[in-house]
C-alpha cells in the first residue's frame, strides 16, 4: 500500500473512531448532565439573564442527532465538483416553472423589496428557489437538536455552531416561540430563505406588517429579508453580477488563485489574457473564477461585487453561479409566459 493510501486509511479510521465515540459519548449522557453543557448555560444565565432551571429544563429534553453529524461531516476521501452536476440540481425546469409561479404569487412584496433594498426580484426568487425551493423544503429536524448536536458533538465547528446555538436561544426568547418546536435543517438554518439564527436576528424583517419577523410562516418577510440581507452586505443596485468570460495563456490563473473577492480592477483583465461578455466601469473590483467539471472543459466567469455579495449568503462560488443561472432562468420565462 503506497503511503498516501495509508495517510488516507488511517484519516478514515480516526473519524470512523471520532464518531463512534462522539455518538456513544452523547447517547449516554444527556445534555443537561454534561459539564460542558452546564458551562454553556451558567453562561447564558450571567451574560444574558436566562433562567438556570428553564434551560436545564430545556437540555433535558434536546435530543443527540447522529443524522446531523453524518449530513455534516466531510467525506474522508473528497471528490472533485462538478459544476454541471451542481448547477444540475437547481437548473430543473420543475424548480424554473415553480419560481415563474412564486414570482407571480409574489409579485407585490418582491416589487417592493427590490424598490426598497435595490435588489432585482429575480435574484430574490432564486436564492429562495435554491435553498428551500420556494418554502417546501425547510428542514425536518429540530433546531434546538441540530445545533445542540454540533455545538457540542462536533468539535471541528463547535465554536461557531455554540455561537449559533447562543442566537437561538435569545432569538426564540425575543420572538417568543417555543424553542423545542421550530423546525429547520441539519445545520439549524430557519425557514423559507434558510437563515441561521444569528443572521436571523440581524437581517430578518417585518415586511408585511403583521409585527413580527416570521421567516417560517411569511413569504413577504422572507423576501424582505433577503433583500436586506443583500443590501446590507453591500448589493450594488443597478450594477451586473457576472459575466461569462474566456482565458488564454496561463497568468489568468492569477486571478483565478486569489480568491473569491474582487480585488483586481476591470480594466486589468486583457493584461492576464481575461475577456470578459460584458461592460463594467475600468475600475470596477472584479475576480475570476472557474467552474469546473471533470473531464469537460472548464466554464470561467468575472465575477464582481455583488457576485461576491452572493458569496457571503452561502460561502461557495458554485452556489452564487446557479443562483445567478437559475434568476435568469426564472426572469426569461415569467417575461415569455
Amino acid at each position: 500500500m503506497s503511503r498516501p493510501a495509508r495517510l488516507l486509511l488511517r484519516a478514515s479510521l480516526a473519524l470512523a473512531l471520532w464518531s463512534f465515540v462522539t455518538v456513544t459519548a452523547s447517547a449516554a449522557t444527556p445534555y443537561a448532565g454534561r459539564k460542558d453543557v452546564r458551562q454553556f448555560i451558567a453562561r447564558m444565565v450571567d451574560t444574558h439573564g436566562f433562567v438556570g432551571k428553564d434551560l436545564r429544563t430545556l437540555f433535558s429534553r434536546a435530543r443527540f442527532q447522529p443524522a446531523v453529524i453524518a449530513a455534516i461531516t466531510p467525506p474522508a476521501e473528497p471528490r472533485a465538483r462538478s459544476w454541471q452536476d451542481y448547477r444540475a440540481l437547481f437548473l430543473t425546469r420543475a424548480r424554473i416553472e415553480a419560481g415563474v409561479e412564486f414570482r407571480e404569487r409574489q409579485r407585490e412584496a418582491l416589487a417592493r423589496a427590490a424598490e426598497l433594498y435595490g435588489v432585482p426580484e429575480e435574484i430574490i426568487v432564486a436564492i429562495i428557489g435554491v435553498e428551500t425551493v420556494y418554502g417546501r423544503n425547510t428542514g425536518n429536524y429540530r433546531v434546538i437538536d441540530a445545533l445542540a448536536t454540533l455545538a457540542f458533538d462536533y468539535p471541528p465547528r463547535a465554536e461557531y455552531f455554540r455561537a449559533e446555538l447562543e442566537h437561538y436561544l435569545l432569538y426564540a426568547r425575543d420572538a417568543g416561540i417555543d424553542t423545542l418546536a421550530q423546525k429547520g435543517s441539519y445545520a439549524g438554518a430557519i425557514g423559507i430563505p434558510q437563515f441561521m439564527p444569528r443572521s436571523y436576528r440581524r437581517y430578518a424583517v417585518d415586511f408585511d406588517g403583521d409585527g413580527k419577523q416570521d421567516l417560517s410562516g411569511s413569504f413577504a418577510d422572507a423576501i424582505g429579508s433577503v433583500a436586506n440581507f443583500l443590501q446590507a452586505h453591500g448589493w450594488e443596485t443597478g450594477q451586473p453580477v457576472a459575466y461569462t468570460a474566456q482565458v488564454q495563456g496561463e497568468n489568468y490563473r492569477k486571478l483565478i488563485d486569489a480568491g473569491i473577492k474582487p480585488t483586481y480592477r476591470y480594466a486589468d483583465l486583457a493584461a492576464f489574457g481575461v475577456s470578459a461578455a460584458g461592460v463594467a466601469t475600468p475600475d470596477a473590483p472584479c475576480a475570476l473564477i472557474e467552474l469546473a467539471t471533470p473531464g469537460e472543459a472548464s466554464e470561467y466567469r468575472v465575477t464582481l461585487t455583488n457576485f461576491y455579495v452572493l458569496t457571503r449568503y452561502n460561502r461557495s462560488s458554485l452556489y452564487a453561479a446557479a443562483v445567478l443561472d437559475l434568476a435568469q432562468a426564472v426572469k426569461s420565462a415569467y417575461q415569455t409566459q
